[in-house]
């Protein structure tokens, strides 16, 4: 799977495509991420993404012309363009069902928005499609696009060791979550390990998992 991903601010990635389960994905060519300074598209002397609001008001507002030079170039670079994502407040919630359609694409553009946002013609002609990692406000984009990518590679056929794991984890089902976890020692500072995971009745063992899980699921919900 490819992502490309287009900032202002690429540097703020590196140390994110090094760590656990995505290096590893990279380097075993399950995904491809490919990094753009959408400041590379920007015309003049001083390479100007911004300008001041028409109106009045706070803030810079990012430009249009560089951002659709840039989309388009990068589209270009494939002959599969890809679905474009703006990371935007306004967009639709990123769920795991959502996670899940995303996964169904072979690429995804990825335009991360910084300072007052982008001019209003950039979700009018570019027409990406929005997301929104929750009801706050971010300083930027590269942040929600790092949880784009960290959620939709666990569906990428060989990213994780057990390919169970996406399906038996909280939110695999709308409103559910995973049952509690136990590892070694089985007594830590008075707390035990319930006995029926130690019994190795594996029957049991999944009723009170299920059991755990709807009652995690009612608690929260």
């Amino acid at each position: 799977m490819r992502f490309d991903v287009l900032t202002l601010f690429p540097d703020l990635f590196q140390g994110y495509f090094t760590q656990s389960l995505l290096n590893l994905a990279i380097e075993g060519g399950l995904v491809e991420i490919h990094l753009w300074n959408i400041r590379d598209w920007a015309k003049g002397k001083h390479k100007s993404v911004d300008d001041r609001p028409f109106g009045g008001g706070p803030g810079m507002v990012i430009m249009p012309e560089p951002v659709f030079d840039a989309v388009e170039s990068v589209q270009a670079k494939t002959s599969e363009l890809g679905l474009l994502i703006l990371l935007t407040p306004g967009g639709q919630r990123l769920t795991q069902e959502v996670v899940k359609e995303l996964a169904t694409h072979k690429r995804l553009l990825l335009l991360c928005g910084r300072y007052e946002g982008f001019d209003e013609r950039i979700r009018i002609g570019l027409e990406p499609r929005e997301i929104s990692i929750g009801d706050f406000i971010c300083n930027g984009g590269e942040v929600p696009a790092m949880v784009v990518i960290d959620t939709v590679i666990r569906y990428v056929p060989g990213v994780l060791g057990d390919e169970n794991s996406v399906t038996e984890e909280s939110h695999s089902e709308p409103g559910r979550l995973e049952y509690p976890q136990f590892t070694r020692p089985r007594v830590f500072k008075g707390m035990e390990v319930p006995e029926i995971l130690l019994s190795g009745n594996h029957e049991a063992i999944a009723r009170w998992r299920e059991e755990q899980s709807e009652q995690r699921s009612r608690n929260t919900n």
